[in-house]
């Protein structure tokens, strides 16, 4: 019987730097459900959309096919209709983007089997904002991983500044409260703790510390 790990958290927390490296370690397969989301909001706004057009953005669903697969180095990819969009859904406004589709109840449904099938079928870490109150209710293994919004937003203004992309800590640190608040006061699954999570807090570790402690909470809780 396969093993679903659900990892939640805020925006910026490091779950999927984090998950990929824990599902590595422990030879799962490690889903990348923001990257979903992330698409969606791709392509509403290459078709001309903005967030608040829900209704042309539900009927876009009809024409686009997402899904997760993995490169000949066996890196997780998405793909909209067949294209590889991988880089282009790590911008600040994807993110935005994301934020706002997510609070769609048609996305989410139209997401939920893809994300329910491969747990079904495989050992697998997801991540996301509802994975283990909404997705994967009956996880073996819930976590919700946090860290404080100034440490968060540090940590992704670096990101930003390794790959070229235009940013300060306080334009970073105001997107994090947005996104935050965005996250926890929408109608349809907002962001919380599942009621049988784990807390993991990693204000205080840098990224091996982090990868060690939440290792060390997933063993725990597998044996």
């Amino acid at each position: 019987m396969s093993i679903a790990i659900a990892i939640d958290g805020p925006a910026g927390a490091g779950k999927s730097s984090l998950s990929k490296e824990v599902a590595k370690e422990l030879s799962f397969i490690y889903v990348d459900t923001g990257a979903l989301y992330r698409t969606i909001g791709l392509a509403a706004s290459r078709k001309g959309l903005k967030k608040e057009d829900k209704a042309e953005i539900i009927s876009m669903l009809n024409d686009i096919d997402v899904k997760l697969s993995f490169n000949d180095e066996g890196t997780q990819i998405v793909l909209l209709n067949g294209e590889d969009v991988s880089s282009f859904i790590r911008t600040p406004e994807a993110s935005m983007f994301a934020s706002a589709v997510s609070a769609i109840p048609e996305v989410r449904a139209f997401l939920l089997d893809l994300q329910r099938n491969m747990a079904k079928s495989d050992n697998v870490i997801m991540d996301g904002r509802d994975i283990g109150t909404v997705v994967l209710p009956d996880a073996k293994i819930k976590i919700f991983l946090t860290a404080s919004p100034e440490k968060r937003a540090m940590r992704r203004h670096k990101e930003n500044i390794e790959k070229g992309i235009d940013s300060t800590y306080e334009e970073v640190l105001k997107d994090v409260n947005q996104r935050d608040y965005q996250d926890s006061h929408r109608e349809i699954a907002p962001l919380k703790p599942a009621e049988d999570s784990v807390l993991v807090d990693t204000s205080d570790y840098d990224f091996e510390g982090s990868k060690k402690l939440l290792l060390k909470v997933i063993k725990e809780r597998m044996e």
